[in-house]
């Protein structure tokens, strides 16, 4: 009866906190109001008042959270029509706004506000909520709350620049926003805050069950997300090596000295787990509305590379493309049934004919992967070629192309590991126009006496194949690097020239309702920024060279 009951509330819980109303001005004055009619003391049965919090934000990273509009859509605006496009990995075979948008840089302000104002309107509260609740009491629930703050800002942070953060919930400081170089620091101490709780929680015996059943990102177990606390402090160190390199060395060696160790055999994945309910919107998007589909850029790396992992990611056309004349008959017909086809970005295309190339293998039930092992060893691998650790950099890139091999259930990479293949051309199926030369010029063996900047080339290169599909992550590190070469977009609608055709888009910019509704955070975000708000303006880490 007991566990009945238990089993009973949970469901009240859950239907509680669904038609729970959330609201967010500009302001960030309203966090969120819980209308379900729960008690205090009902919410605290089980760990339910944190467990429930910590399942909407770990939804809200690679977002599908409901929030009672529909699922799937607001990822699609947030990350697929914009990070996953422009770090080369998909683009959508629809003639999406009459073909022009996102893809030639005339970019839709209501899709890049999205991620902006779904992560401030619905998880970002809940993270406070978390923070309050937790403290001193839970120290094991505040410590990952704290990681998973910084793996869901780090990604708007990396998109937007200066973010509202040590200020968001501070309505005495107006909700000042920081400078990146700020929050990157800030996510640096939440981290070390993080892992110094959770090794307590652990030196003192606390049982990791109170939380397990609220794990969708991991195992339960705290001493793997302290793995995977240093694991992201590495990704963050890193990504700072140019703009801020003496913080970027002592905050990567802290995370490789830390005994709990980083992710490195290929079970280590954070990933937003399918099994209790969450779906990936990302197949959903591809297998159901049929908008997934391959990058130029990704055909031409996996192709020249003859990678195995082709076949892994992607699904060959299913049909050929039958071209028409200028009266709408019948006219060529390209054969490509059976190959990898992509499309590229940029083209202006007003037609359905690329609907029969390569779609991505994702599904609903595919679990969307936030952080691998390989992505961990490639950062290794750049860490030592710049001399911050005496790991010998060859060895980590091999590793990293091996883990992700097995990861992709594919057991010898040898033959790979001594390939001198490297990019092919690009041919477009329909417009012979949009054909262009291989950008990807080096190839997957790693040469030792080869010079530094083509050693990191080969790294971030492999590193990008192998954290497909996750372009949030792709995309910055293309940004901060150059690398791998992408295609240049063929047409370029950029606002008052804004974006470079071959530098390409840095950044996304503030939300338009931000400019017109509260003038003087726009202002104060402008100014955090150093720069014009448009796509051209560089980010703090994104200092466009690598040594």
């Amino acid at each position: 009866m007991e566990a009945f009951s238990k089993k009973r509330l949970f469901f009240v819980l859950v239907w509680g906190i669904i038609f729970m109303i959330i609201s967010c001005t500009d302001h960030f004055r309203s966090l969120n109001t819980d209308k379900s009619g729960i008690t205090e003391e009902e919410m605290r049965i089980d760990y339910n008042n944190l467990g429930i919090l910590l399942g909407i934000v770990q939804q809200g990273i690679y977002f599908n959270y409901d929030y009672g509009k529909g699922k799937n859509w607001p990822f699609q605006l947030m990350q697929n029509l914009n990070a996953d496009m422009f770090c080369g990995y998909m683009h959508d075979a629809k003639p999406l706004n009459g073909g022009t948008h996102n893809s030639d840089y005339n970019l839709q302000d209501g899709w890049n506000s999205s991620l902006w104002n779904n992560t401030y309107a619905y998880i970002l509260p809940q993270i406070n909520r978390l923070e309050e609740t937790a403290g001193y009491e839970h120290p094991a629930f505040y410590a990952i709350t704290k990681i998973l703050k910084v793996e869901v800002m780090h990604r708007v942070t990396d998109y937007y620049g200066p973010i509202i953060y040590s200020h968001f919930g501070d309505k005495d400081r107006e909700y000042l926003p920081d400078t990146q170089r700020d929050v990157y620091y800030r996510f640096f101490e939440e981290l070390d805050e993080a892992i110094k709780k959770l090794s307590r929680s652990k030196t003192r015996g606390t049982e990791d069950e109170e939380f397990s059943r609220f794990d969708i990102l991991l195992d339960g177990k705290y001493t793997t997300w302290i793995k995977f606390a240093n694991s992201l402090r590495m990704r963050l160190a890193v990504r700072i090596a140019m703009a801020d390199p003496d913080k970027a060395r002592s905050e990567f060696q802290k995370s490789l000295d830390n005994g709990y160790g980083v992710f490195e055999n290929e079970s280590d994945v954070a990933a937003v787990s399918t099994r209790n309910g969450y779906t990936n919107p990302l197949g959903e998007i591809n297998k159901v509305w049929n908008e997934v589909f391959m990058n130029a850029s990704m055909e031409s790396i996996l192709k020249g590379y003859n990678d195995p992992r082709l076949a892994v990611y992607f699904e060959p056309c299913i049909s050929d493309v039958q071209l028409k004349d200028k009266n709408g008959k019948d006219s060529l017909l390209v054969y490509c049934k059976g190959e990898f086809r992509g499309i590229r970005q940029g083209t202006c295309f007003a037609h359905n004919m690329y609907m029969a190339l390569s779609k991505a293998t994702v599904s609903q039930s595919t679990n969307a992967v936030l952080m691998t092992p390989d992505e961990v060893w490639f950062l290794r691998a750049e860490a030592a070629l710049r001399g911050w650790t005496d790991e010998d950099p060859g060895y980590c890139y091999r590793r990293g192309i091996t883990v992700s091999f097995r990861r992709n259930k594919i057991e010898d990479a040898s033959e790979y590991l001594q390939s001198d293949n490297i990019g092919a051309d690009f041919i477009d199926v329909c417009d012979v126009s949009n054909n262009i030369k291989a950008r990807c010029k080096v190839s997957p063996r790693w040469i030792e006496s080869a010079p530094d900047e083509e050693k990191l080339e080969k790294i971030i290169t492999q590193k990008w194949i192998a954290m497909f599909p996750e372009g949030c992550e792709a995309w910055a590190e293309q940004r901060r690097t150059g690398y791998p070469k992408l295609f240049p977009v063929k047409v370029n609608n950029s606002k008052n020239n804004s974006v470079d055709t071959e530098i390409m888009i840095r950044r996304i910019n503030f939300p338009g309702g931000i400019r017109t509704s509260n003038p003087i955070q726009y202002q104060a975000l402008t100014k955090a920024l150093n720069g014009l708000d448009n796509a051209g303006t560089r980010l703090w880490w994104d200092t466009g060279h690598n040594f």
